[in-house]
């Protein structure tokens, strides 16, 4: 835990109270509300991480939770996913070295990157992962030779995705190609045991996945009907997070998208999901600053509302304005205004919201504190390491 945190000032005793009537304040907003940070920091409530895993767990049923590391690699995350019996869905060496850290066994840890390194591949080998994502003869290759008798999956493109963040193109392969792909790793003594998708992150509605659970299951009885013995689907992430619309509460998404699968794919003997932003997001939220707020011009309809955090330290995701985060100030009881929102780096990439302006007080001033909601996933991990001489994104856990 970083500790650029100070004692709450007698002027901020007050702040965000306004906002409580529509949504009441989180444990990680309240410990923002009682002090004060020197630097952007993420507060993450570890017991809402929990509580959001038994939800996600009751609603998937048999399915098997592989927590999606790279949305937020906390150790205190890590060690209470543990504790509650999560798997996990790791991307690289550092990931699986973090996972067996907080306590995680090898058997419990898919190494779910479709592009890895010769050297990861072996030294995951010789740490006992068996289980391997794979969308390219090149990769398959690599595996027979450095984890020869690996288990593998095989990764399929999807289309039509509802997403908010669609997740297509650079990850999967194609209907013929994984058919050929399957017989392949077959040949080069691996075990193929079946198929892995993404529908998308932040896929707001369960109804939105079967569309792509068709897609997918066309390809699993093809390949069943080939002769191919699979026994695992992998349906990946997407189960959402509050980002102001409407979403289905966790427990019911989750048990309407096993529904959904178990309608096309009949009794698979083993289905992996590998949920991230649905289980961390809401359980940060991010103490930030107001640095400038101006008008390029007298006659500009919009101000500019400037922050000390931006694309470049935690909130890359706001790139073309897919994920439109949540603010809490002490001035939310004042009339509102839209405006544009940057952050404070010299790189004019560095814009939050300009195409959908946001809604911000019209009192709003340097120096005033707010509050980014819902920032547990894909902030820490996403923060550069000082670009411009910015710090990067602090971290608090609770």
């Amino acid at each position: 835990m970083n500790a650029h945190v100070t004692g709450l000032a007698a002027r901020d005793t007050s702040v965000f109270a306004d906002r409580t009537e529509t949504r009441q304040l989180t444990r990680a907003e309240a410990y923002i509300q009682a002090h004060e940070f020197d630097r952007p920091t993420l507060v993450l409530d570890t017991e809402a991480v929990a509580r959001q895993y038994v939800a996600l767990a009751q609603g998937l049923g048999r399915a098997q939770v592989h927590y999606a590391v790279k949305a937020n690699p906390a150790p205190e995350v890590l060690r209470r996913l543990v504790q509650l019996g999560s798997h996990f869905d790791a991307a690289s060496r550092a990931e699986i070295e973090d996972c067996l850290a907080a306590g995680a066994t090898a058997d419990q840890i898919s190494f779910g990157n479709t592009v890895k390194k010769v050297s990861d591949i072996a030294w995951a080998h010789r740490a006992g992962v068996t289980l391997f994502a794979a969308d390219a003869e090149q990769e398959l290759e690599k595996l027979a030779e450095h984890a020869p008798g690996a288990e593998v999956y095989i990764r399929i493109i999807v289309e039509a995705t509802e997403a908010d963040w669609p997740l297509s193109r650079k990850f999967g392969c194609s209907r013929d190609k994984a058919l050929e792909l399957i017989a392949m790793a077959k040949g080069l003594g691996l075990a193929p045991v079946g198929l892995s998708f993404h529908v998308g992150s932040q896929t707001r509605r369960a109804s939105m996945w079967a569309p792509v659970l068709d897609q997918v299951a066309a390809i699993w009885h093809a390949a069943r009907d080939a002769g191919h013995e699979l026994t695992l689907l992998n349906i990946g992430g997407g189960f959402p997070a509050f980002y102001g619309e409407s979403i289905e509460a966790p427990t019911l998404y989750a048990a309407e998208v096993m529904r959904l699968v178990h309608e096309r794919f009949g009794d698979v003997p083993h289905v992996m999901a590998e949920p991230g932003r649905g289980l961390v997001a809401e359980a940060g939220a991010i103490a930030a600053e107001v640095l400038l707020v101006s008008r390029k011009s007298d006659s500009d309809l919009h101000r500019w509302v400037y922050l000390d955090i931006g694309k470049f330290s935690g909130l890359a995701e706001t790139m073309d304005e897919a994920i439109r985060y949540q603010f809490l100030t002490a001035r939310d009881h004042e009339p509102r205004g839209a405006c544009i929102l940057a952050g404070p780096s010299c790189d004019s990439a560095d814009v939050l919201y300009e195409k959908r302006p946001v809604e911000l007080p019209m009192g709003l001033r340097a120096g005033d504190r707010i509050v980014i909601r819902c920032c547990g996933a894909y902030t820490s991990t996403y923060a550069s390491v000082g670009f411009n001489g910015f710090p990067p994104l602090d971290l608090v856990v609770i």
